[in-house]
């Protein structure tokens, strides 16, 4: 009986669930810039100009 109790109060512990969900939404985060990358990057070179027209207009 005691083996039983054991093994019914570890399944019901939390603790690593946490830290798993954590590391699963960054793998997922990652894989997702990987996919996609190259649109990433095209996005933020186009900021990138236009800051950089706009602040040209200023001065």
């Amino acid at each position: 009986m005691k083996l039983r109790q054991d093994m019914i109060e570890f399944f019901r512990q939390e603790d690593g669930v946490g830290v798993i969900e954590v590391v699963l939404i960054l793998v997922v985060l990652i894989g997702l810039v990987l996919i996609f990358k190259s649109q990433i990057r095209n996005l933020l070179e186009n900021i990138f100009k236009e800051i950089s027209k706009q602040s040209k207009e200023v001065y």
